[in-house]
């Protein structure tokens, strides 16, 4: 296909650490849902929400192990659609990710608006054209390379946990242990009624899985990339989720549109807001950083497999990045801008595709246990091939639950959904002149 000149414009740049894919993973997770979450999920779960936290991460483990048995197996760049491409069928992969096509895009929407609303409390701004600045910024640090994202991410990700830091320490005085009794001692089902909301809190930790060509030595340092964010999550929620409560209580957190800056109040006074603030801008802005990585990453996938325009396959010659499919993310990105405001539609948009990409992994993962020997043999995670069928299955009957969770609340982001599918399967089916590179 190609001559060895042109070798250089054909492979991603190797420019990311075991430390980046860690604040990678655990910096896309924890973004806007903890400045939101914790609002709503104290009104339906009282102080259960402090164990909800705790059951909310489960699914997650779950995914977790999956994906990272596969990237022991088969690292890649764009992973979750490579997998599913590879292992379970190419119509499979293009409807899931085509879904994500458009679910990417509104995910920079909603962390942008909520960024922007938080910036508000201090400076009033212009909400859209505020969305499209970010937007520059973030492409900007992705067009020049994966180096500078990941670091920038990194960054980010080590001065807000300096800032949750200081919350949880400067609380610690005022943290009541007997939370923990009165947690359990409504039972379970005000702790069941906040999961679906809860669970948000944990969406996007196998990002570390999607940048796998770029990294040394993958096999090993994405697996553990993504376990040691699982990790850093799981402990960042628990210590500010038990701070919140032992400070405001769930009432107060229940009543409050920024529960967590309410929260800071009780013990920061006049300073709570200026840290809350800086806090939520930074996490917004890091998961923006990640989520339109990935964006980029599974948009060049789709080109260099043939199923979206060739172009997106195309490699900065000097940066080594995806740089059209970079461009196409931030047009899609700023045409977002236009959909309904609404934070639940918006929501509710995201988690449906999310869910059928761990569904299309889980798919992946049960195939290479059952019919691709060669592949399992590869893998630096030892499971066997029954723990891996067992964990496939248990991740594709959570990702149908909780997909199916939202229905009834706002059943338009699923027409959405499904009119959207409809035009990528249109475009799939048709007439096609030749293969395109393989990946």
């Amino acid at each position: 296909m190609s001559s060895s000149s042109s070798a250089p414009s054909t492979e991603l740049k190797h420019g990311v650490g075991l430390l980046d894919l860690v604040m990678l993973g655990a910096g896309t997770a924890i973004g806007a849902s903890i400045f939101t979450v914790l609002g709503p999920a104290a009104a339906v779960g009282g102080a259960g929400i402090l164990i909800t936290v705790a059951v909310a991460a489960l699914p997650m483990i779950l995914f977790a192990l999956v994906y990272a048995y596969m990237a022991s197996a088969a690292p890649s760049t764009a992973a979750s659609y490579e997998w599913q491409r590879r292992f379970t069928h190419p119509l499979i992969a293009f409807a899931i990710v085509w879904l994500r096509v458009l679910s990417n895009a509104v995910v920079m929407i909603v962390l942008a608006r909520v960024l922007v609303n938080y910036l508000s409390m201090v400076l009033p701004l212009p909400a859209k054209p505020v969305m499209f600045g970010l937007f520059v910024l973030v492409f900007g640090l992705n067009y020049v390379g994966v180096t500078v994202a990941a670091k920038a991410q990194t960054v980010l990700m080590l001065v807000l946990l300096s800032i949750f830091t200081v919350f949880v320490v400067v609380g610690a005085p005022d943290l009541k242990p007997g939370l923990l009794a009165q947690a359990v001692s409504g039972g379970w089902t005000p702790i069941v009624a906040a999961l679906p909301l809860m669970i948000q809190l944990f969406l996007g930790i196998e990002t570390a899985t999607e940048v796998g060509d770029e990294v040394r030595n993958s096999r090993v340092v994405v697996p553990l990339g993504i376990a040691l964010g699982l990790l850093l999550t799981v402990a960042v929620y628990l210590a500010i989720t038990f701070t919140a409560l032992s400070l405001a209580g769930p009432k107060v957190l229940a009543t409050s549109e920024a529960p967590l800056l309410a929260a800071a109040e009780v013990a920061l006074g006049k300073w709570a807001a200026p840290l809350i603030v800086t806090a939520a801008v930074i996490a917004l802005a890091k998961s923006m950083n990640a989520v339109f990585l990935v964006y980029s990453r599974f948009l060049f996938a789709m080109g260099r497999s043939g199923v979206l325009p060739s172009a997106l396959a195309r490699i900065h010659p000097r940066f080594g990045t995806p740089h059209v499919a970079t461009i196409v993310a931030f047009v899609a990105s700023s045409a977002a801008l236009f959909l309904p405001s609404s934070l639940l539609f918006l929501l509710l948009a995201v988690n449906v595709p999310t869910m059928m990409k761990y569904l299309g992994t889980c798919l992946a993962a049960y195939n290479v246990a059952r019919a691709h020997p060669e592949v399992h043999d590869q893998a630096n995670l030892r499971f066997s091939r029954l723990t891996v069928k067992l964990l496939s299955v248990l991740g594709v009957v959570a990702a149908v639950v909780i997909a199916a969770l939202g229905f009834g609340t706002d059943w338009r982001p699923y027409v959405l959904l499904a009119g959207w599918l409809v035009l990528g399967l249109a475009y799939y089916a048709r007439p096609r002149r030749g293969a395109a590179t393989a990946a």
